[in-house]
């Protein structure tokens, strides 16, 4: 009787799991070729399930809570023993405690780029990346299908096959969305509710439970983005001709902090003119707004007599003999007007210009006043 109970204090009477980790999903009990004593004690802890597989088969699973080993709790497990050595004889039974907490953070990404038809830009090559969530729904799924005999079965043994269907489905999600690519930025949030909804199903098959998929950025070829860029930039400015006054702008940057010398300044300076005569044109400023003459007019015909005339103390001018016949028909010019062209060494009186003299044959003197 001694050895008896000498052999039975060696048997295991608490069977329980102290998780340190953060990243075991099912851990296997170490009985230590030591047997469960009947009657022991099962401790199962928030956030755990325990399951009992004899022989290669489920026999059950024990959710949290504080649970003595004997017939009445263990019915199948006592069904398949058959218990024919006595109700307090010791068995033996693989534990396998599965975690049930959130496993977090768990990186996803497209394996390659998925091909999606963009009505503005063709055919675009977009990626995407994001974090996944999950937990054990089914322990007794999860242990025959995926633990197996794995004394401690971890996120990394199965991370890789995981993020492999997300991103898998991001590919048929993305085109299925409808939408143009620059505004797929604002559907992640939708993106990752299809995703979850759709491989819901295959996860739970696996006796897990996709809890959440954030799909947290789109990537797109740089090609794509320089276009997407241009395209705000010309929103922004308003229509095509601002957007090549923008163009030249930045030409004139470049050159300027170009130090490769006078090819540089001669694009800058090109590119400057042309964007003057843009800004001149899309304004409707002609040059006769800035005073005189239009700066658009051609010069005076070489040899014809050019002068200029002072009117109201301010230089105009200079005006050919025709301008100033036409001046002088309507008053505008009389003999009293100062004038000057190169070669006079002062202002003089239009009256006392010999070459002007002429222009006032036809026009009256002023009236003498009244005596």
């Amino acid at each position: 009787m001694a050895l008896w109970d000498k052999l039975m204090g060696e048997l295991v009477d608490i069977v329980e799991w102290l998780d340190d980790s953060n990243d075991t999903l099912a851990y296997r009990f170490e009985r230590y070729q030591n047997e469960i004593k009947y009657g022991a004690k099962l401790v199962v802890r928030e956030g755990q399930v325990a399951v009992f597989i004899n022989e290669g088969q489920l026999a059950d699973v024990f959710k949290p809570g504080t649970h003595t080993l004997t017939t009445q709790n263990l019915p199948i497990l006592a069904t398949l023993k058959g218990w024919k050595y006595g109700f307090n004889s010791p068995f033996k039974a693989e534990v396998y405690f599965c975690s049930t907490r959130k496993f977090t953070d768990l990186k996803w990404g497209t394996p390659g780029p998925a091909m999606m038809r963009d009505a503005d830009l063709g055919m675009v090559r977009a990626t995407a990346f994001g974090i996944y969530a999950i937990r054990v729904k089914d322990a007794g799924i999860f242990v025959k299908d995926l633990v197996g005999t794995d004394g401690r079965f971890t996120t990394d043994e199965i991370h890789e096959n995981l993020r492999g269907k997300i991103g898998l489905r991001i590919k048929e999600v993305m085109p299925e969305l409808g939408i143009p690519v620059i505004e797929l930025e604002a559907k992640v949030t939708e993106m990752g509710t299809r995703l979850r909804e759709r491989l819901g199903p295959e996860f739970e098959g696996m006796g897990i439970e996709l809890v959440e998929v954030q799909v947290q950025d789109i990537g797109l070829p740089e090609e794509v983005e320089k276009a997407i860029d241009k395209r705000g930039a010309m929103a922004a400015i308003g229509n095509l001709q601002a957007y090549s006054q923008y163009e030249s702008a930045s030409a004139i940057r470049d050159a300027a902090n170009n130090p490769g010398g006078a090819a540089g300044a001669a694009v800058g300076i090109g590119a400057g003119v042309a964007m003057g005569a843009q800004m001149m044109n899309s304004m409707g400023v002609g040059a006769g707004a800035f005073g005189g003459a239009a700066a658009a007019a051609p010069p005076p015909i070489p040899g014809a007599a050019a002068f200029h005339v002072a009117v109201n103390g301010q230089q105009t001018g200079p005006f050919d003999l025709a301008a100033l016949q036409q001046q002088a028909a309507s008053g505008g010019f009389t003999r009293a007007s100062l004038v000057w062209k190169a070669g006079m060494a002062q202002w003089s009186k239009a009256g006392d210009v010999p070459e002007l003299a002429a222009l006032f044959a036809q026009v009256p003197p002023p009236v003498p006043p009244s005596a």
